[in-house]
């Protein structure tokens, strides 16, 4: 982890339960977090920690596109570390993700070895995509809306915890987009909640299908 980004989550959570991404917008952080954060994540560590993923995200972190699972491999490991952390600290409901992620099976620091180990791998190219329909409408309203944050090319951008959406599966994108625009994920950027409010559901498919062709930016 670069010192300057170790500095601002200490910082942060210092002065308050938050860290700050942008005018008006936060997102909480915890003691747990701030530590995983500074944790150098070692991939070989992160390997074998990686066991008690599999079943449902895949050996290759591919995940499954019809059970919902999403794809891991290749992600930013602050947005692995801020999910996870999230779903222990109860910010983000999990239930099934949870029982194997407590401290008593998943000790902190291995969460930082498990993301650093996700981010070196491959993406694959073999992600669930939508029907293809409303693309022209989906790419109108990403470069509109969302490449703002998640990159021209979909590449996200791990220091301000903006997720890779480029290649991710699309039912995953879809039911995550609605959950957040209809508030039931409950650690979704406030910033996107704003921008999604008025999205319809052919809205957020579109924009989902658009997401999931997008290819995966090379390392």
């Amino acid at each position: 982890m670069k010192p300057t980004m170790l500095f601002w989550a200490l910082t942060a959570l210092a002065a308050a339960p938050a860290l700050a991404v942008g005018p008006a917008q936060t997102l909480p952080v915890d003691a747990e977090m701030a530590a995983i954060l500074a944790v150098k994540g070692d991939p070989v560590k992160g390997k074998d920690a990686y066991d008690i993923c599999r079943g449902c995200h895949r050996p290759d972190a591919s995940g499954k596109a019809e059970a919902g699972y999403p794809q891991l491999a290749g992600q930013h490991p602050q947005v692995i570390i801020k999910q996870m952390a999230d779903v222990r600290a109860g910010r983000r409901d999990s239930h099934k993700m949870l029982d194997f992620i407590v401290e008593e099976v998943l000790p902190a620091e291995q969460i930082a070895h498990i993301a650093a180990y996700l981010h070196s791998l491959p993406v694959p190219t073999t992600n669930g995509k939508g029907d293809g329909r409303m693309l022209d409408l989906g790419k109108h309203l990403y470069d509109r809306d969302c490449a703002v944050c998640h990159g021209q090319h979909g590449e996200g951008n791990g220091e301000k915890f903006y997720p890779r959406v480029a290649g991710q599966h699309y039912n995953y994108l879809y039911r995550e987009s609605r959950e957040s625009r209809d508030k039931g994920r409950r650690n979704s950027n406030p910033e996107m909640v704003r921008v999604i409010r008025h999205y319809t559901d052919d809205d957020l498919k579109a924009v989902s299908d658009y997401m999931s062709r997008l290819a995966p930016p090379r390392p």
